[in-house]
């Protein structure tokens, strides 16, 4: 059964509507609605306070869109092994819908929410999520082999930064949705779930 449309289970900390939000974050959800066709319930959630959300977006926006020798859909596959790892249902979902969006492959997406080890993933995505993995359960056993194992299969030292970078991200964020209930928006689940050209990179 269907449970009543939410963006978070903390009754005490609101969820502005459209009319109540500052000039500026009312810019910024009307561009997530035409390019997206939504404004994602993470950015609704910030969207109590402008400086928690400014804070948010930024460090997101020049992870996972700005300039990196990773490209976006390496970085989603990142968000969505990392988010499998901590279980984290709104990453899951959300980052899941990028993955098949980005691929054009909406088994490639399923394969990594549930074991990307099952996925037919190149030696180089393979060596990625491996770190993504290790930065999740076990950071403080990261040594130099296996920053040696990323550069072996071509990643350069500022990619290994930005490998690190996104995991540890969506480490925070994975806790941050799980401690306080957040929901994804249901749009999410029908995207992009039959295969189709990838979308660009």
């Amino acid at each position: 059964m269907p449970q009543p449309d939410r963006v978070h289970a903390l009754a005490g900390v609101p969820v502005p509507t459209r009319a109540e939000v500052s000039e500026a974050t009312g810019r910024y959800w009307d561009k997530c609605t035409e390019k997206l066709g939504l404004v994602p319930n993470v950015l609704k959630a910030y969207s109590f306070d402008d400086k928690k959300l400014l804070g948010f977006t930024t460090m997101y926006n020049e992870l996972m869109l700005g300039e990196s020798g990773l490209s976006k859909l390496e970085r989603e596959m990142i968000a969505v092994v990392v988010s499998s790892i901590n279980r984290c249902y709104y990453c899951l979902v959300a980052h899941g819908a990028a993955v098949r969006q980005l691929s054009g492959d909406p088994e490639l997406g399923e394969m990594l929410v549930m074991n990307y080890r099952v996925a037919p993933l190149s030696p180089r995505e393979r060596a990625m999520l491996d770190f993504a993995v290790k930065v999740t359960e076990a950071s403080h056993r990261i040594e130099e082999a296996d920053r040696e194992a990323l550069r072996a299969v071509g990643f350069s030292d500022r990619d290994i930064w930005d490998i690190a970078a996104v995991a540890a991200f969506f480490n925070m964020t994975n806790r941050m949705a799980s401690a306080i209930g957040m929901m994804p928006n249901r749009e999410y689940h029908a995207m992009a779930r039959t295969p189709s050209p990838p979308a660009e990179a």
